[in-house]
C-alpha cells in the first residue's frame, strides 16, 4: 500500500507523513485490506487522539486522571493478567483481597480479623456501577428471603431522584419498582420524612449516597438509619439502608472521621465505592463490601473449577485485568491513611478557595462549596441575560471542561455548573480556571441580554 517510488526503499519514507500515511486514509467501519508497521498504526490512533479534550481540564469528571508515575509502570506490567485466574496468579489474587480488607476496615466492618484476610466480605469490581448491581441483588435477595412467599409481590427499592443512572439500570434490568424521593430548589438531598414515608414491606432497601453526583453533598445517613430504628420499632418495616459511596467513600473517611454513614450504624448493610474517583486509581475500580457474611445470600456466590482450584466469585464481569487492582494496592501502601489525609485537605482547601471566589465575584451563588467532598457547584446569581450553558459553552474555548445541567426531579428549573477537583488540579490551575471564568462572565455581560448557548449539554458522571 506504500506509494513510493520502485527505486526509492520503502524505510526512506517510512518514518515521514508521506506516501500512504498522506494519501490513503485508513478505513474507519472495516479492517483494512493490509496490514501496515506498527510506527505507521501508533501514529495514526495517536493522531486522531489529539483531538480528544484534555483529560487533566475536565472537570466534568470524578474519574482519576493523574497517578504516579511508579503507579503507572505497575499497572502497564500487569495489563495482561487475568484477574479471574486466580490459581494461576496467586498474587494478584492476594493483593485483591487485602484491598477488600482494607476498604472494608476503612468502613469500620464486622469480625475483621487479621489473621484472615478472606473475613472481609467484599469484591473489586469495574467501578461502582458493577457494584451497585451486586448491592442491589444483595438486598433483594434477603428480602425474598425475609418474606418467604414472594410471588405476586413487586419489590421496591426508595432513593432520591439525585441517584445516578446505575441505580435506575438495576432496578429495570432486575425488576425492581423505583421509589425517587423528589429534591426541591435548595435541598438536593433526601430526608428522613421523605424515606418513612415510602418505605413499606416490600421495600428491599434504602439508597443513601454519600457525595452526590449532582452537587457533591452527603446525604444525612445518620438520620435515616435513625428514622428507619424508630419505624423499625414501633412495628413498621426493618428496612436496610445501603450508601453509595462512590464519590465520597475514600474522602470522607479522612476529612471527617467522626461522621458516622457507614457500618458503625446498624442498618447500613452494604457500602459501594469506586477506586478510580477518590480512591486516586485509574479506571476502572470500585469495590463492593457488607457488613458480613449473613448480608451476602449465599445463592450469589459462584463457584468454578475450570480455571484450576475451587474458586468463588460473585461479580457480574468475568475476565478483566489485574492492572486496576494493583494500580489501587499501589496507593494504599503508598499513601496510607496519613497520605489520603493529606491529599483529600488539599484539595478540600483547593476546591473551598475556589467557590469562595466565586461567591466574591457576585455572578455565582455556591451550592456546595468543597467542604463535604472536593467539589464546587454553584448557580448564577441574578439576572444576567445568560445562562449556566452559556458559562460553560465560554469555559470550553479556554480548554476547560465544566459542565452545566440541570437538577433533578423536583429541581428541574434550577441550572448548576459544577467543577470536580481531583488530584492534578493545582492550586495554579485553580487560580487560572477562576481568572477563565471571570473572562468568561465579563464577555458575556457584554453581550447581554439573551444567552445563546441554551442547549442542554451532556452530563458527565
Amino acid at each position: 500500500m506504500t506509494h513510493s517510488h520502485p527505486s526509492v526503499p520503502a524505510h526512506t519514507i517510512a518514518p515521514a507523513y508521506t506516501g500512504r500515511l498522506f494519501t490513503s486514509p485508513v478505513p474507519a467501519l472495516r479492517m483494512p485490506d493490509e496490514s501496515m508497521e506498527p510506527q505507521a498504526a501508533y501514529r495514526f490512533i495517536h493522531d486522531e487522539l489529539m483531538l480528544d479534550g484534555s483529560s487533566r481540564l475536565n472537570l466534568a469528571t470524578f474519574v482519576t486522571t493523574w497517578m504516579d508515575p511508579e503507579a503507572s509502570a505497575l499497572m502497564a506490567e500487569s495489563f495482561d493478567k487475568n484477574m479471574i485466574d486466580k490459581d494461576e496468579y496467586p498474587a494478584t489474587a492476594a493483593i485483591e483481597q487485602r484491598c477488600v480488607s482494607m476498604v472494608a476496615d476503612l468502613f469500620h466492618a464486622e469480625n475483621l480479623r487479621d489473621d484472615d484476610p478472606a473475613s472481609a466480605i467484599g469484591v473489586s469490581t469495574v467501578g461502582s456501577s458493577e457494584a451497585v448491581m451486586l448491592g442491589g441483588l444483595a438486598l433483594k435477595w434477603r428480602w425474598r428471603a425475609k418474606v418467604g412467599d414472594w410471588q405476586g409481590r413487586t419489590p421496591n427499592l426508595v432513593m432520591g431522584s439525585n441517584v445516578q443512572v446505575v441505580w435506575e439500570k438495576f432496578c429495570r434490568y432486575f425488576d425492581v419498582e423505583p421509589r425517587y424521593l423528589p429534591m426541591a430548589q435548595g435541598r438536593y438531598v433526601i430526608t428522613p420524612e421523605q424515606v418513612v414515608d415510602a418505605v413499606d414491606e416490600n421495600t428491599i432497601g434504602v439508597v443513601a449516597i454519600l457525595g452526590t453526583t449532582y452537587t457533591g453533598e452527603l446525604e444525612p445517613v445518620e438520620a435515616i438509619c435513625a428514622a428507619l430504628d424508630k419505624l423499625a420499632a414501633g412495628g413498621g418495616p426493618d428496612v436496610p439502608v445501603h450508601v453509595d459511596a462512590a464519590s465520597g467513600g475514600f474522602v470522607v473517611p479522612f476529612l471527617h472521621p467522626d461522621l458516622k454513614w457507614d457500618f458503625r450504624l446498624p442498618r447500613v448493610v452494604s457500602i459501594n465505592v469506586s477506586g478510580h474517583k477518590y480512591g486516586l486509581t485509574y479506571p476502572g475500580i470500585g469495590f463492593v463490601v457488607w457488613r458480613g457474611a449473613d448480608y451476602l445470600p449465599e445463592e450469589l456466590v459462584f463457584r468454578v473449577n475450570y480455571l484450576g482450584g475451587d474458586m468463588p466469585t460473585f461479580t457480574l464481569n468475568f475476565s478483566r485485568p489485574g492492572n486496576q487492582v494493583v494500580g489501587q494496592y499501589y496507593n494504599f501502601l503508598r499513601l496510607g491513611r496519613s497520605g489520603y489525609t493529606e491529599v483529600m485537605r488539599t484539595l478540600s482547601d483547593t476546591a473551598r478557595w475556589l467557590s469562595h471566589q466565586l461567591a466574591d465575584s457576585e455572578h455565582f451563588e455556591v451550592i456546595s462549596d468543597g467542604s463535604a467532598i472536593p467539589v464546587v457547584s454553584c448557580r448564577l446569581a441574578g439576572k444576567r441575560g445568560y445562562t449556566e450553558f452559556d458559562v460553560s459553552h465560554e469555559l470550553r474555548t479556554f480548554g476547560w471542561q465544566v459542565p452545566a445541567y440541570t437538577m433533578p426531579e423536583g429541581a428541574e428549573d434550577v441550572a448548576v455548573l459544577r467543577v470536580v477537583v481531583r488530584e492534578g488540579l493545582s492550586a495554579d490551575l485553580a487560580r487560572a480556571l477562576f481568572d477563565d471564568t471571570m473572562k468568561a462572565v465579563t464577555a458575556l455581560d457584554r453581550l447581554k441580554p439573551g444567552g445563546h448557548f441554551d442547549d442542554q449539554q451532556h452530563f458527565s458522571h
